[in-house]
């Protein structure tokens, strides 16, 4: 029976698989794969990396890990690096280290067994950490078009009438007040030795 699975070339599911449920190790990297992956039961898996995937946190992640959750029992490894579920500086400049520790809080917290998450060994603490935490570490964005403006022009400070260049009355004058400078506020606190 086979035991060891390497699959690539743009695939979206996995469906075959059903014939292969003695798989101990199965790498799907560079694929199509989405949140609506779906896994026959394989008891004896243990090794499962889904590398450079379309798996997202957005809509059904948390199905996906309970789903493996359920179907991979036996499951310790588990990668999800070059996906958007898992936040990457290199890849996204806005993630830092501690988007990625609450992902790994919340990935650990729906698959409790895994020993190795991505290229990093979970620890004891972390685990424990996990089971506290992991349940609110899902980050939640809206969607980009849930997103309205009631202004669709940017903010200007300037009545409608005068934001037009074609249009704008503008005044040039002389000031009658000289300002020496002799009392400014912007140098009250500076010391003479700083200066």
């Amino acid at each position: 029976s086979l035991q060891y699975l390497i699959l690539a070339g743009n695939l979206k599911s996995l469906a075959g698989l059903k014939m292969f449920t003695e798989l101990e190790e199965l790498i799907v990297d560079n694929n199509l794969l989405g949140n609506d992956l779906q896994l026959p039961r394989l008891p004896n898996l243990h090794t499962l990396t889904l590398n450079k995937n379309h798996i997202s946190f957005q809509g059904r992640c948390s199905a996906l890990l309970e789903h493996l959750a359920d179907v991979t029992p036996s499951l310790e490894y588990l990668s999800l690096l070059g996906n958007e579920a898992c936040p990457n500086q290199l890849v996204s400049p806005d993630k830092d280290e501690d988007d990625y520790q609450r992902y790994r809080y919340f990935v650990l917290y729906k698959l409790p067994q895994l020993k190795f998450l991505d290229t990093r060994k979970v620890t004891k603490r972390e685990g424990m950490e996990a089971q506290e935490r992991g349940a609110f570490m899902k980050v939640v964005k809206p969607k980009p078009e849930a997103v309205s403006y009631s202004h669709p022009l940017p903010y200007s400070p300037l009545p409608r009438g005068s934001r037009d260049p074609m249009t704008h009355k503008g005044v040039f004058a002389k000031c009658r007040y000289i300002y020496y400078g002799k009392h400014s506020e912007g140098n009250r606190f500076i010391r003479n030795d700083q200066l």
